[in-house]
């Protein structure tokens, strides 16, 4: 199965959002990919449940939803009612990772668990036959436009020899970054998802920079 391609709205235009998301529908992109924090767990506050749920009107490809946020049990239930397809949390995050995995699964959501660049691909072993995503970070959390992190290469070998020894389906998503410049050697290295922001939505032509994603 090829690649898939989520653009993330951090980078979008806040102040008229729908052109960009009409955008993503129209394109080769296969995800919108929607993160959410709190200024706590990452130095940044982005958009929360209204926005998502006003973009869930609009579109018409899963909404992933990445939430960089601490203690993100209480709000499960409202961000599947607010459209989420997919819910990742940070395991640096979670002090019952399991509980939350599957307090996600129980809202017929794909559980997706993240990993910081510091974090040990190891510590995902007890989990991995239980979530559907991974999310590597290849930067540092909290901000778009930041310089991709090389060892991420590194993690994505280990990450596969990791979930194909458990016979896990979980899909390795790179968000980062990510752009035309590394998007084949990513994909060639594991990679099943690449989350872009500004490489989509600061490109002259955003259709064409999701297309070169898609076809590395």
């Amino acid at each position: 199965m090829s690649h898939l391609v989520a653009p993330s709205l951090l980078s979008a235009d806040f102040s008229n959002l729908l052109p960009d998301i009409e955008m993503v529908n129209s394109s080769d992109a296969d995800w919108f990919h929607m993160d959410v924090m709190d200024g706590v767990f990452v130095p940044n506050i982005s958009f929360g449940l209204p926005v998502i749920e006003a973009v869930n009107r609009h579109t018409l490809k899963p909404l992933d939803v990445h939430l960089m946020i601490v203690n993100p049990d209480p709000f499960i239930t409202r961000f599947a009612e607010a459209g989420a397809n997919v819910l990742t949390v940070h395991i640096e995050a979670c002090t019952h990772l399991h509980r939350t995995i599957q307090a996600i699964k129980a809202e017929n959501m794909h559980a997706g668990v993240a990993v910081n660049p510091h974090t040990a691909i190891n510590d995902l072993e007890d989990i991995i036959g239980e979530i559907e995503l991974v999310c590597l970070m290849s930067v540092n959390p909290g901000f778009g436009g930041q310089k991709f992190i090389e060892n991420t290469y590194r993690k994505i070998e280990r990450l596969r020899k990791l979930i194909d020894r458990n016979g896990s389906k979980a899909k390795i998503e790179i968000d980062g970054g990510v752009g035309a410049g590394n998007a084949k050697k990513l994909v060639e290295a594991g990679a099943d998802v690449l989350v872009a922001g500004n490489a989509v939505f600061g490109a002259e032509d955003p259709v064409d920079a999701i297309a070169q994603l898609k076809n590395p």
